[in-house]
Order: C-alpha cells, then structure tokens, then sequence
C-alpha cells in the first residue's frame, strides 16, 4: 500500500482528490493538509510515501515546503500538482529535486500512474511541460533580485522590502531597476508580469 500526504488549499478540490485516489486498491490518502507549513511535521509524525503538494499553497509555498520535506524526511517523495503549466515553474520544481510535475487538467489516472512512478524511485513528469522547459528560457535574475521582485509583487515597497532583508533602500531600489533593464520590461509592474508569465515568480 502507498501512503499518501495530499497538500491542497482549495477543499473542494482536496475532497475530489482524496476520493479519487481511495478508490485505487494500492494507494491510502493518510493525511490531508491545507497550508503548506503543515506539510513538514504531519509528515513527520504519519512518514506517507509521497507527498501530493499544489505549489500555491497559504503559509509555505509547494517547492518550499517540498525542499524542506526533502531534507527532513527524504524517504518521502514529493509529487507537484498545479496549474501553474509553466515552464520556468517546471524548472523551479526540477531544481527543488521533486520526483514528479503534473498539471490539474490532466486525466485522473495519470496521477494514480504518477504517484505509483515517484513511489518506485522514477520520476514522473508532465511530457508536453517537459520538452516547454527544455526550449525555455532561463531566469536572468539573481536569487536575490527575485526575492526583492517577489516581495514587491507582494506589495511591499522598497523601504519596507529593505527593513526585511537588512538592506539599504537605496540597494533595494537597484535591484529593482537592475530587474526591470534584465527583463526589458518598461517599469516594475511590466517586470513582475513578464517574471510571472515565465515562471520565475509563483
């Protein structure tokens, strides 16, 4: 039997899941959670096989909470379920070293094939996202100017984004123009939306 965590906000959804996957012989939902910073320690305390996480989850996003999964307890594995059919988010995932990528929209027994996969070692990713990612561009941002472009996307302005990260907002502004020339966008609302549209921001 599989042993499965389902991360997933939306409870409908959830609910749709669970079922769905109960109904396969192998495979036991044995813990649900709705927050990504739930994910780590009911892990810890159920050790499921493999861990269904959307990335756009409230209190830790999916990849974040897949890294920490990864380092904390590594005999579980993590599958990704979104909508985000991205490829810079595919990449983003890969990098996270989750053991499959799968879209919301695909055929309800290809995640019962992709659970089975990534619990057997392989891993299981979306095939038409796959040969996306392989053309696609990488991030031209530094880790540090896409978590200074996130944040404002958040809606924090420079001098808040610099209290948070122990900069100066005079460094906090550079990094934002430096974002805003790398992307070729025309201001920082343009850069964010070009970031986003290709992945590189959740």
């Amino acid at each position: 039997m599989i042993r499965i965590l389902l991360a997933e906000d939306m409870q409908m959804v959830r609910g749709a899941l669970v079922a769905l996957l109960n109904l396969e012989s192998d495979l036991e939902v044995v813990a649900e959670v709705e927050r990504g910073d739930e994910i780590v320690s009911t892990a810890l305390k159920l050790r499921p096989d493999v861990a269904v996480i959307d990335i756009d989850l409230p209190g830790v996003d999916g990849l974040t909470a897949a890294t920490q999964l990864r380092e904390e307890l590594p005999q579980c594995r993590s599958l990704i379920l979104t909508s985000l059919g991205r490829p810079g988010t595919l990449r983003r995932a890969l990098s996270a070293q989750v053991c499959g990528y799968l879209l919301k929209d695909a055929p309800p027994k290809e995640l019962a094939v992709a659970i089975r996969r990534v619990a057997a070692g392989h891993r299981a990713i979306d095939p038409q996202l796959a040969l996306a990612a392989w053309g696609g561009a990488e991030s031209p941002l530094t880790d540090r100017e896409t978590e200074v472009l996130r944040m404002a996307a958040e809606g924090a302005e420079a001098p808040e984004i610099a209290g948070l990260l122990h900069l100066s907002t005079g460094t906090v502004r550079n990094y934002l123009t430096t974002v805003v020339t790398k992307l070729n966008a025309r201001n920082r609302v343009d850069a964010i939306r070009i970031a986003r549209e290709s992945g590189w921001l959740l």
